[in-house]
C-alpha cells in the first residue's frame, strides 16, 4: 500500500483536505471574477498537459476550455497511444512532461492517491480524479454552484443521494461541506452508505434537503455487480417526479454527471427549474480557469525558491 506523502509544492492540488477553508473561499471567488469576465490574466502562458488514464468528458473537456481562455497551450495525451501501454511507470511518463517543457498536469488515473508517487516534480500536478479517492475540482465546482445559489453554506442541509461509498466527489464534498458549515446527510442503498454518516431514507431527504446530490452508480467500481435494476433502484432511490413534487421551495438538484437518465433521476427533471446539473458543467469551466491560474501564477519565482 503507498504510504501518503505530505503536498511540498503548494501549487499541487491533490485533495481539498490540504487547503484551509480561506483558500477554498478564494478560489470560489476567483471563479465567480471569471465567469464575470474580470478575472486576471496569466504572464506567462506554458503549455498544460492533460493525462487522463479513465475516461472522461467533463471533466477533461473543461479543463481543456479552461486553459483555452486563459491562453495556455494544450498537451492532450493519450493513454491508449502512449508509452503506458509498453509498461511506462505513471512517474517516468510525468517526468518525461516535465523535461520537455509542460507548465502543470492535470491527471485522472484508476489509482487511488497516484500522485503520492509525484510529489517530486517541480510542476503544479492537479488532480482530475483519483480512483474513488478525491475530485477537487469537481467538489470546487459543487461548492461554487450551491454558494452562487445560496449565498454560503452555513446552515443548509445538504443531501447525497446514491452510490457514496465508490464516489470519489461524495467523499471530497462530504468533507468540505461540512468544514463550510454545511449539515450533510446520505440517502440510497443502505449497502452504499458509509456508517460514519447520517442516513435518512430517500422520501425524507427530498422533503429536507436544501440540495439534494445525486450521484451515478459506478458500476465499473463494483466486483460483484449492484444487485438490482435500473428500475427497482428508480423506484426505491431514485428522484422520481412524485418525490421532486415534496421538495422543498428553493431546494436544489445537483448531479456530477454523466446522468442516467430514468435509473437515478427521472429523464424529465434533468432540466426541470430546480436542476443545477448544466449550471454545474458551466461553472467547471470557471473553476478551473481559477485552479490553474493558482497552479500557474508566479510559478517562475516558486522554481526559484525550490533551486535555492
Amino acid at each position: 500500500m503507498m504510504t501518503a506523502q505530505p503536498n511540498v509544492n503548494g501549487r499541487h492540488l491533490w485533495t481539498l483536505m490540504e487547503m484551509d477553508e480561506g483558500d477554498i473561499l478564494d478560489l470560489l471567488n476567483l471563479a465567480k471574477r471569471y465567469k464575470e469576465g474580470l478575472g486576471p490574466e496569466l504572464e506567462d502562458q506554458p503549455a498544460v498537459a492533460n493525462l487522463f488514464f479513465e475516461p472522461s468528458t467533463r471533466t477533461k473537456m473543461s479543463f481543456e476550455m479552461a486553459e483555452k481562455r486563459l491562453g495556455l497551450s494544450t498537451l492532450d495525451f493519450s493513454a491508449d497511444h502512449s508509452s503506458a501501454q509498453k509498461g511506462e511507470s505513471l512517474y517516468d511518463t510525468a517526468k518525461t512532461l516535465e523535461a520537455i517543457g509542460a507548465g502543470a498536469l492535470v491527471i485522472r488515473h484508476g489509482e487511488e492517491r497516484y500522485f503520492d508517487q509525484l510529489n517530486s516534480l517541480s510542476i503544479p500536478v492537479i488532480n482530475g480524479g483519483d480512483g474513488c479517492g478525491h475530485h477537487p475540482t469537481q467538489s470546487l465546482l459543487d461548492l461554487f454552484t450551491i454558494e452562487e445559489t445560496f449565498g454560503g453554506f452555513r446552515g443548509l442541509h445538504i443531501v447525497v443521494a446514491g452510490d457514496i461509498t465508490h464516489s470519489r466527489v461524495a467523499r471530497s464534498n462530504i468533507e468540505v461541506l461540512k468544514r463550510l458549515g454545511a449539515r450533510v446527510s446520505v440517502t440510497g442503498p443502505p449497502s452504499f452508505a458509509p456508517g460514519s454518516e447520517t442516513y435518512i431514507p430517500m422520501d425524507e431527504a427530498c422533503r429536507k434537503a436544501d440540495v439534494l446530490m445525486l450521484l451515478r452508480v459506478q458500476h465499473e467500481r463494483h466486483t460483484d455487480g449492484a444487485g438490482f435494476s435500473a428500475e427497482a433502484y428508480h423506484k426505491a432511490y431514485g428522484l422520481t417526479k412524485r418525490r421532486e413534487k415534496e421538495m422543498k421551495p428553493g431546494s436544489i438538484i445537483m448531479h456530477p454527471a454523466p446522468v442516467n437518465r430514468g435509473v437515478e433521476i427521472d429523464a424529465d427533471l434533468v432540466e426541470t427549474d430546480r436542476s443545477r446539473i448544466f449550471t454545474q458543467m458551466e461553472n467547471g469551466v470557471y473553476t478551473r480557469m481559477a485552479v490553474l491560474y493558482h497552479a500557474l501564477a508566479d510559478q517562475k519565482a516558486t522554481k526559484g525558491a525550490m533551486k535555492r
